[in-house]
């Protein structure tokens, strides 16, 4: 037991395109402390000092295990991460303390545990272990499961509410249903109609009348920005589009090498902009270090994303294929959908850019994952292990 273990300690430290994937991580870690320190000082210290060490620790830990036995604890540990969710909705619970409206954290001494932080993570790991050893998504029907698996805990996570989270679990899915082999007429036509969806909700939010609309009134507000801004109507930046309007000013405030660290805490002091540490980091760090800044931060995002696609497109195993590329989608998903609104494309979702924004639970959920690409990009191809997903009938399923 102790060689199995020594070896695959070994096998950690071999060359592979996982190690650009910590590379980036960390790249974007330090970005995102320099930032917050332009607008926080004492976040930046605690990102740094505590949940950077306790990330770092965290993730050595998860590179250790064999991917077959994160496959297995993939199910119980969903569970749990579920009843997590369960128990931040229960009225009157220890340890529960909403924070602006949202019963999102348990708080820990010392520190406020995110449990849907965790929760997408074994999200990935539980569905990729459920597609490995079916192919029953191959079939319109055969979707319920899988999509099933994803609506208990969107729905949760909506309930307390994080829309920014719940965002992530729809396109990791269909990511994830795209690399396992469904049809994609089967899964175009499920995007059709939640795109239908989205733009009667958009179109009621517009046009109907108060007493017919389906959204909260700040979420109406949200969307309302949005094309108020896009239409260049800027009398609503003093209320409903103020942190967009400021964030978006922030940025043409940059240039292309952006201002010295003194200058741009005057400009962002009083700008007066909302969360400059978390959800709108990305105007500080823009106005910080200008385009220049966008082209650094958006190319270490690609490192990421394409290595972690390299060390699935390398693996023969269907599990560690499947949770990579999940790994991959939900990063390019969050991280997208925080510029879009912080360049007013998108509503305001409360959702943080991956590595930048301050945030314990975020830094070690990222770092975990880091940990897990790490790991399965280090692992032989089990002998035993099932054949990599096999397209002999290609043209049946791309129909």
């Amino acid at each position: 037991m102790t060689d199995a273990l020594f070896d695959n300690l070994r096998a950690l430290f071999k060359p592979s395109p996982a190690w650009f994937t910590l590379f980036a991580a960390v790249l974007l870690t330090i970005f995102g402390s320099y930032a917050i320190d332009t607008v926080k000082p004492l976040y930046a210290w605690k990102q740094t000092h505590i949940w950077l060490p306790i990330a770092m620790i965290t993730m050595l830990i998860v590179m250790v295990p064999h991917p077959r036995w994160m496959g297995l604890a993939s199910y119980p540990l969903l569970v749990v991460s579920v009843l997590s969710l369960v128990y931040l909705l229960i009225p009157g619970v220890p340890l529960v303390r909403p924070i602006n409206g949202a019963r999102s954290w348990i708080s820990l001494p010392g520190m406020g545990l995110q449990p849907a932080e965790f929760v997408k993570i074994l999200y990935v790991l539980g569905l990729a272990r459920y597609l490995r050893y079916r192919n029953s998504y191959r079939t319109f029907l055969g979707l319920f499961t899988p999509f099933l698996l994803m609506f208990v805990p969107l729905v949760l996570i909506l309930k307390q509410p994080d829309l920014g989270t719940a965002l992530l679990f729809a396109p990791t899915l269909f990511a994830m249903l795209v690399a396992a082999g469904a049809k994609l007429r089967h899964l175009f036509s499920l995007v059709a109609l939640g795109v239908m969806a989205i733009v009667i909700v958009v179109a009621i939010t517009l046009l109907a009348p108060e007493n017919m609309q389906l959204l909260k009134p700040h979420q109406q507000v949200r969307i309302r920005s949005v094309f108020s801004l896009a239409q260049g109507d800027m009398t609503a930046n003093k209320d409903d589009a103020f942190q967009q309007a400021t964030g978006m000013r922030l940025i043409a405030q940059a240039g292309f090498f952006g201002n010295q660290k003194e200058e741009s805490q005057t400009i962002i002091k009083y700008s007066r902009i909302p969360e400059p540490h978390n959800d709108m980091i990305f105007p500080v760090l823009v106005n910080r270090w200008g385009f220049c800044g966008i082209f650094a931060i958006l190319g270490l995002y690609f490192v990421f994303i394409s290595s972690a696609l390299l060390v699935a497109a390398r693996s023969k195993d269907p599990f560690v294929r499947l949770s990579c590329v999940g790994f991959a989608a939900m990063i390019f998903t969050q991280a997208t959908v925080n510029i879009g609104m912080c360049l007013g494309l998108l509503p305001i979702t409360g959702i943080t850019l991956p590595f930048i924004s301050y945030g314990g639970s975020s830094v070690l959920s990222l770092f975990i994952i880091t940990g897990l690409i790490v790991n399965f990009a280090a692992r032989p191809n089990a002998i035993l292990a099932r054949p990599s997903f096999e397209y002999d009938n290609a043209d049946a399923i791309y129909q």
